[in-house]
């Protein structure tokens, strides 16, 4: 497991996907606001590809988050489109929401940073997120990240475009936590 100061980035586990299922991705405002595209409803039975990791995907870890102190799973994160040749890789999570405003979401980011740096040896890490969230923002740049541009209206949110924003950091410039290791 990946441990950072509040939370530990772990393999996904079976009774992880009942949780993550119902209180994030059933959650229809939440998940038009996490995915690149338009929610649907799922089976329970269904094998969908944001719950069920297939470990033999090259281009993306997904990982469960649990608060260190207890075990209690908070969120997902991943790191996905892992390029090998170029070395990068795109940051992503969500939180339950009881978990957030709780500081998970820059430890998870310093977390997946480690992951993607020292583990995986890569050379830049992105995020892209809309302009509104302001706790992924603040994730972002607690741990680095620099604003490197505006996607204006390219995201369609909820029956309106909506701005992303690009941050970008490259592995030069981090600056690891020593509290955030595997």
């Amino acid at each position: 497991m990946l441990s950072g100061t509040k939370v530990g980035l772990r393999a996904r586990h079976e009774d992880d996907i009942p949780v993550l299922r119902t209180e994030l991705y059933n959650d229809v405002v939440n998940a038009a606001r996490a995915e690149g595209g338009p929610w649907r409803p799922l089976s329970p039975t269904s094998k969908d590809p944001r719950l069920v990791v297939d470990e033999t995907a090259q281009g993306s870890v997904a990982f469960s988050v649990v608060e260190l102190a207890g075990g209690t799973l908070v969120g997902a994160a991943t790191l996905w489109g892992i390029d090998t040749h170029n070395r990068g890789a795109h940051i992503g999570l969500g939180l339950l929401p009881s978990a957030r405003g709780k500081g998970y979401g820059t430890d998870v980011v310093a977390a997946l940073c480690h992951y993607g740096f020292v583990v995986r040896g890569l050379h830049r890490l992105q995020i892209e997120t809309l302009s509104d969230n302001t706790a992924m923002l603040r994730s972002a740049e607690r741990n680095g990240f620099v604003r490197e541009g505006v996607l204006r209206s390219s995201a369609w949110v909820l029956g309106e475009f909506v701005d992303e924003v690009l941050l970008g950091l490259l592995a030069r410039d981090w600056k690891p936590d020593a509290r955030a290791s595997g």
